[in-house]
């Protein structure tokens, strides 16, 4: 008997001074190190999955979801890290949007006044609903097509 998994979502922030998405979308696949090893933000790396979808957001100073990305391997011990403690995940880019969505346009959406990630933008993974993840992706000028889901 076949088990399906739910695809989650999720919103990942990075500094562009330090990591810019677009180093995903040169290199196709990479090992997102962004979260570090600090033990809440661990525990929120250790529930992601293979298949579940990234928006990738760049913090300050441009403070906008930049582009879409899936997660192509569940978390595991970065081999960088002699601690043995910070977990990383392997990205796959999929697209930047078609208009960035601006930091204070998600904020000023009241389809969007639950986001976790609006009341503390500095962690760098929050979880987003469903309809949080669909909403962000048609601010950015992504909309379903007939017969097409969304990626």
């Amino acid at each position: 008997m076949e088990t399906t998994i739910e695809r989650r979502y999720w919103i990942l922030s990075s500094d562009p001074r330090q990591y810019h998405w677009d180093t995903l979308f040169v290199k196709g696949k990479e090992m997102w190190r962004g979260a570090g090893a600090r033990p809440p933000v661990t525990r929120v790396v250790k529930q992601m999955r293979r298949g579940d979808r990234v928006l990738a957001y760049h913090s300050t100073p441009d403070r906008l979801v930049y582009a879409l990305a899936e997660v192509t391997r569940d978390p595991y011990v970065d081999p960088g890290d002699p601690a043995g403690k910070a977990m990383i995940i392997d990205l796959r880019a999929i697209e930047r949007l078609a208009k960035p969505v601006r930091f204070l346009d998600l904020k000023n959406n009241p389809l969007l006044r639950h986001l976790k990630f609006l009341k503390n933008s500095r962690t760098p993974i929050s979880p987003l609903t469903e309809a949080e993840y669909r909403e962000i992706l048609r601010m950015g000028g992504i909309v379903p097509t007939p017969g097409m889901p969304l990626p």
